[in-house]
């Protein structure tokens, strides 16, 4: 039910006629579209907490009986007290948005916290792993929490600083794919498709903060049903960017489907910012663009302009003769006429000895050249300009444009000589192209069932995720967007297996990258496992049911095994990697992550450093997520670690500043103070190159305003 629908159905309980009235104006409104995409914007979703502590305050649920599988009481209920203790623990509940006052009593251990999608979040980190082969590498995250929570954390350690997101969302293809308000939206749900771009828009509004929006991308993959409503989404969402849309293959033999076509294919959205675009790579053979010949060599360009505005007229200033002179060894450039524009250019007479070539096409119709008379000259002194063989009275005139002169000045061809006709030689022995392809991809690295299901077999035998990425899809389709960034910032907010985290790495092997992966997903049990569960007497929560769940039973163990070349039984891992580079899957990769769970805190633990173990990560991921971690106060009131420093006894400013002085990798300091004048005399003290950051304020002013609320 939307949330407009809600509030005239609670009008009708309290006025019939008012609620009538107001249900026929939303009619008639409703009706009357505007241009563009129109939705409900549901109710938004709460989200269960279970394992979370009970506190006075706080809004809870009672969950059904164990062993129960009925949908349970989803009032929400205020803690107003507590009895007991341990397991006969009992709560006093205040039933909460009615007008009709409710009291209730519950045990403990029969409540989740709830948290409404209008309540400030306070987020903190729990340290639930980590594996570490990469050295000084920086540090890949995985955050196991409610995706829209984990946004809003990472505005306070990325805000700005992430140069790729790539979104893997739910396809709301009408299985139990994806939940909204704790509950599974089935296909013949009337409100589907608003809720699942409710539900995307309060995503992408957070999403928006983070991205570098002076060169970045944000890529979203799709099927048909949804990639209309999507591409107006994104429009209204990102109106500042570029947004280009892409097929790609992803199942050459098609899903079958009854009364339809067999779906093949899949779309990738990429929103583009600033001077983000596809730059040029080194595609393998099985991109059909590679069979292009000539971009294997040096390009050089036909002078004569094709195409559009071929005419005469339509270029005047470059209808100009060329003077050659036909030597023993072939045509030479001897000088370059003026502009002619009278009827009588047949008359020109060429200097002696020479032949005059006209900007005349094959219809023998009057054309002109693509450069000036000025610029040509340019181009022939710096050998940038070239002649064809002499065919009677004439010979084909090419250049090099502005693209393939960088690639010659950058020493990517290497100058070895020149010609005749002093257009230069070049040695392209060692030359790898590079391409922007097409929007149609059918590569077969793409495929989802061998470079997705069946790779993911290896890395974690006898475990299954429903439609996993090829791991080669996504590292090509993120590699047009970071190749030139070595330390690329790549968030994944619908993380799923993990495959952009392993893609991330495969792309640092290959060019010596620090690319950094921040994947973030829950730890949700399928539909029939919940089922299962439930029959069993099992809650969210319990051990026996978070170890099914996705976070802890795929993502976690996949990432784990790509590094360190081991399934989670401790065998080494079957097969060899393709493609763009091979070798075997047991060698893993020489990479570093750490695994968190999202916690909620109050404001006062943080402000009063009761929360400092659960803050200290995020402290440390906005430093770069790199070296070496304060996690527990420092005894003598400041700590110095790789890259960034934690001041907790202003009295101690003096060695603090000195200590970061000391340290070039140092890039923020943490300077816990309620007091701005004594915070600015510690900032005086430090070098301009570090960031200095008030904790608890710019902590807690962060998470103080709505974000995509």
């Amino acid at each position: 039910m939307s949330r407009l629908t809600d509030l005239i159905t609670k009008a009708k309980a309290k006025d019939a006629d008012l609620g009538r009235e107001l249900e026929r104006e939303f009619k008639a409104l409703s009706s009357r579209r505007s241009f563009g995409l129109n939705f409900e914007r549901h109710r938004p979703e709460n989200v269960e907490l279970p394992g979370r502590p009970i506190r006075k305050g706080d809004k809870v649920r009672i969950l059904p009986e164990r062993g129960s599988t009925k949908k349970g009481d989803q009032r929400l209920w205020k803690v107003t007290s507590f009895a007991g203790k341990g397991d006969e623990r009992m709560a006093s509940l205040s039933l909460l948005y009615t007008d009709e006052p409710e009291q209730a009593e519950a045990s403990v251990a029969d409540l989740v916290v709830v948290a409404e999608f209008r309540d400030y979040i306070y987020p903190g980190l729990v340290s639930t792993g980590k594996v570490e082969r990469g050295e000084d590498k920086p540090f890949h995250t995985v955050i196991n929490g409610e995706n829209f929570h984990a946004l809003e954390a990472l505005t306070f350690t990325h805000r700005g600083k992430v140069d790729v997101i790539y979104i893997d969302p739910p396809y709301n293809s009408g299985a139990k794919d994806w939940k909204y308000n704790n509950r599974f939206v089935e296909g013949d749900d009337q409100y589907r498709h608003s809720k699942w771009l409710a539900m995307m828009e309060r995503r992408l509004f957070v999403a928006r903060e983070l991205l570098n929006r002076e060169c970045s991308v944000l890529i979203v993959t799709i099927d048909e049903k949804e990639f209309l409503r999507l591409g107006l989404l994104l429009e209204q969402t990102f109106p500042d960017a570029n947004i280009q849309m892409v097929s790609s293959v992803i199942n050459p033999k098609g899903a079958t489907r009854a009364s339809e076509f067999g779906r093949t294919d899949e779309y990738l959205f990429f929103v583009m910012f600033g001077s983000a675009s596809p730059s040029p790579t080194q595609l393998g053979t099985e991109w059909k663009v590679t069979n292009d010949r000539r971009a294997s060599k040096l390009r050089w360009a036909e002078l004569l302009r094709s195409g559009s505005n071929t005419k005469r007229e339509d270029s005047p200033n470059q209808f100009y003769p060329i003077f050659v002179l036909n030597g023993e060894e072939g045509p030479e450039f001897h000088s370059v006429g003026e502009a002619n524009f009278s009827d009588d250019w047949h008359e020109v007479s060429p200097p002696e000895g020479c032949e005059a070539v006209w900007p005349i096409r094959s219809d023998q119709s009057e054309g002109n050249w693509q450069n000036s008379a000025e610029s040509l000259r340019a181009l022939i002194k710096k050998g940038y300009a070239k002649l064809g063989k002499w065919r009677g009275s004439s010979t084909a005139v090419t250049y090099l444009k502005k693209g393939e002169q960088k690639k010659v000045e950058a020493g990517v061809f290497p100058i070895i000589g020149h010609r005749q006709d002093n257009s230069i030689i070049v040695d392209d022995a060692a030359y790898q192209p590079t391409f922007i392809p097409g929007t149609q991809w059918r590569i077969p690295s793409h495929n989802a069932e061998q470079g997705g299901t069946n790779l993911l077999k290896n890395f974690i035998p006898s475990r299954k995720f429903p439609f996993p990425k090829s791991l080669y899809a996504v590292e090509d389709t993120l590699r047009f967007f970071v190749s030139k960034k070595l330390n690329a910032k790549v968030l994944d907010f619908f993380s799923g297996s993990g495959t952009t985290a392993h893609a991330v790495m495969r792309l640092n092997k290959q060019d010596g990258g620090r690319r950094q992966c921040i994947s973030v997903t829950n730890n949700e049990v399928g539909a029939d496992e919940q089922a299962k569960l439930r029959k069993d007497g099992l809650r969210p929560g319990d051990l026996s049911w978070e170890q099914w769940g996705i976070c802890d039973y795929i993502t976690k163990p996949r990432i784990n095994a790509a590094i360190t070349g081991q399934t989670p039984d401790g065998q080494l891992v079957k097969g060899d990697y393709k493609f763009t580079d091979e070798f075997p899957m047991a060698d893993g990769f020489e990479e570093n992550a750490e695994f968190f769970t999202l916690t909620y805190e109050t404001p006062v633990a943080v402000s009063h450093n009761r929360a400092f173990e659960r803050i200290a990560p995020l402290l440390w991921m906005r430093a770069g997520s790199e070296g070496s971690r304060i996690d527990k106060l420092p005894t003598n009131g400041w700590g110095v670690v790789d890259c960034y420093g934690l001041l907790t006894d202003l009295d101690q400013a003096a060695p603090f500043a000195e200590a970061i002085h000391g340290k070039d990798s140092i890039r923020i300091a943490y300077i816990v103070t309620d007091d701005e004048r004594r915070f600015q005399s510690v900032v005086r003290q430090l070098p301009e190159t570090v960031e200095p950051v008030r904790l608890y304020e710019s902590y807690l002013t962060n998470f103080r305003f709505s974000m995509g609320r």
